[in-house]
């Protein structure tokens, strides 16, 4: 089994202006993902971004790194038609998408992911995506409780019914299925349980600020 981890970087983030290239570590956020990356078992690492600057750092790195038309980094078209432009870089026979935002993803861990994705399709599930278990309580706009009754004895966060939240972490699946779904995990995903470490994504500034606290805090008690 050959695996190929994509690592998609758009030079403009709306949010955080330059995110993907924030100091991280002791580089920045893409440069600390291929190193991660360099360190597991994954075939193949594979940059894709519109920007020079990142794809000079790719290749200062020693990994692949392609260039993406701009109307796939600029959000215009539908996110199933960047999946199908990098399925046909690839040389592995399954793509792991492995974003620079969730930063507390390290080589031991995908290494060991790739061990429960096998696992996982020869127990029958199609795909293997990182999630986090959800408890809390939601109500709608209008106020409305959503996933609770506040007349019942539900006092506790941890009565609530079980949800999961996809974390985007990581998600691996067989290269011809990502072509057929158009999406990085399928119809039949195994889905892993991460603790809140492992559960970091870096959307906003204030994401950014916990995972260089919750990662220096991490390493320096190694």
């Amino acid at each position: 089994m050959t695996v190929t981890a994509i690592i998609p970087v758009k030079g403009h983030s709306t949010r955080v202006p330059g995110k993907n290239i924030m100091p991280f570590a002791d580089s920045n956020l893409l440069v600390n993902k291929i190193r991660q990356l360099k360190e597991s078992k994954v075939d193949e690492i594979l940059v894709s971004s519109d920007s020079d600057e990142m794809l000079k750092m790719a290749r200062k790195e020693g990994v692949r790194a392609e260039k993406r038309p701009d109307d796939l980094a600029n959000e215009s078209r539908p996110f199933g038609d960047l999946v199908i432009h990098v399925s046909e870089l690839m040389t592995g026979e399954h793509m792991m998408w492995s974003p620079v935002t969730s930063p507390t993803l390290d080589g031991i861990f995908y290494s060991e992911i790739i061990d429960f994705y096998e696992k996982a399709l020869n127990d029958g599930y199609d795909s293997f995506t990182t999630v986090e278990v959800f408890k809390h309580f939601l109500m709608d706009k209008s106020g409305k409780p959503y996933n609770f009754n506040p007349d019942a004895a539900v006092t506790n966060s941890q009565q609530l019914p079980e949800m999961y939240k996809w974390t985007c972490g990581c998600s691996i699946i067989p290269i011809e299925l990502a072509k057929k779904y158009r999406f990085i995990f399928g119809k039949k995903p195994f889905c892993f349980e991460v603790d809140q470490y492992h559960a970091i994504d870096i959307d906003t500034e204030f994401d950014y600020r916990m995972a260089k606290a919750m990662y220096e805090a991490e390493v320096g008690n190694i």
